[in-house]
């Protein structure tokens, strides 16, 4: 396929689209891609990246090595998705301290409408559905349940979340800020990127370095899931999409727990700048919530968040594949 510079303008700004997704937990940077007709030149495209590249730049030259992995869709895409990521950072991340409930009613509309979107793709309802449905409904409900095993600040454990998180990169349905969310390492992979932007500004080495070392071990820890999954991923979404798709709705359902705006704090702890932040949870009726519920508003950002999928979703069907 020949593209042009707008072309690849284009596909910049789908890679924006999918990096502000990739920051909130409740939509997927797949699910993006999904619907924005990249989706499939994008699992081809990640599945070619080997190390046979540089046996075929080392004998064709790099410019047949770089057409062989569709490159420049690849730095458009992923260049599109970390200037997102980059940008969105430091918002996130205020808004969590300062407008919680305002961002998860947000978080959950998405999630509600992408429950829907992702359901609405299985073609062949049957009983081995249903159940799928219903046995990853129950299964994530629970992991939203359950206390994270390891801290956040243990870098084998980042190696592992950057490992799962990746998933979400491969499948439309499953948000990889929303499974880092579930393993309690969201606020760490936001607090990451925001220190590595802040220490380059202002050359402070202390916050740089630590920073990279997070960054690093996400990194890793998502290139080998990237490598471990996504033949495995995509063979199933080819072969069995229907499960596939019903394993992910069910799995999107149960983690509506995780997001819902009002929460009760059961267990806290110390992270490693010193900051007391919530280690368990348990949702509660915004009748119940402690402090102002802020219900209204509340109600009118779950409708944006919902309403934002909805217009993506029509964008996304009116567009050709570029």
């Amino acid at each position: 396929m020949i593209r042009q510079v707008k072309d690849y303008l284009v596909i910049l700004l789908k890679g924006i689209a999918m990096g502000a997704a990739d920051v909130v937990p409740g939509v997927s940077g797949g699910t993006i891609a999904f619907i924005s007709g990249i989706y499939e030149e994008l699992i081809e495209s990640i599945a070619n990246l080997n190390f046979n590249v540089f046996k075929v730049w080392k004998n064709e030259g790099f410019k047949t090595a770089w057409t062989s992995i569709n490159g420049s869709f690849l730095l458009a895409l992923f260049s599109g998705i970390a200037i997102s990521i980059l940008s969105l950072a430091k918002l996130i991340k205020w808004l969590l301290h300062n407008e919680p409930i305002l961002l998860w009613a947000f978080f959950f509309g998405l999630v509600l409408a992408s429950i829907l979107y992702i359901g609405k793709q299985i073609r062949s309802w049957s009983p081995k559905i249903i159940i799928a449905i219903i046995m990853t409904s129950l299964l994530s409900y629970y992991i939203t349940l359950a206390e994270p095993f390891a801290s956040p600040d243990s870098p084998y454990y980042l190696l592992f979340c950057g490992f799962i998180a990746i998933i979400a990169m491969i499948l439309p349905g499953v948000s990889g800020a929303f499974i880092l969310l579930i393993l309690g390492a969201y606020e760490t992979a936001i607090n990451t990127v925001n220190n590595l932007v802040e220490g380059v500004a202002t050359g402070n080495w202390d916050i740089l370095k630590d920073a990279l070392i997070n960054f690093f071990l996400l990194g890793i820890g998502a290139i080998v899931g990237l490598k471990v999954f996504s033949k495995v991923l995509n063979w199933m979404f080819k072969h069995h999409k229907n499960l596939t798709l019903a394993i992910l709705t069910g799995f999107m359902i149960g983690s509506l727990n995780k997001i819902w705006p009002w929460k009760n704090t059961l267990k806290t702890r110390i992270n490693s700048e010193g900051l007391e932040v919530t280690v368990l949870d348990e949702s509660i009726l915004p009748s119940s919530y402690a402090g102002d519920s802020e219900l209204v508003l509340a109600i009118v950002f779950i409708v944006i968040g919902f309403a934002t999928i909805l217009i993506l979703e029509t964008l996304g069907s009116k567009k050709a594949n570029v």
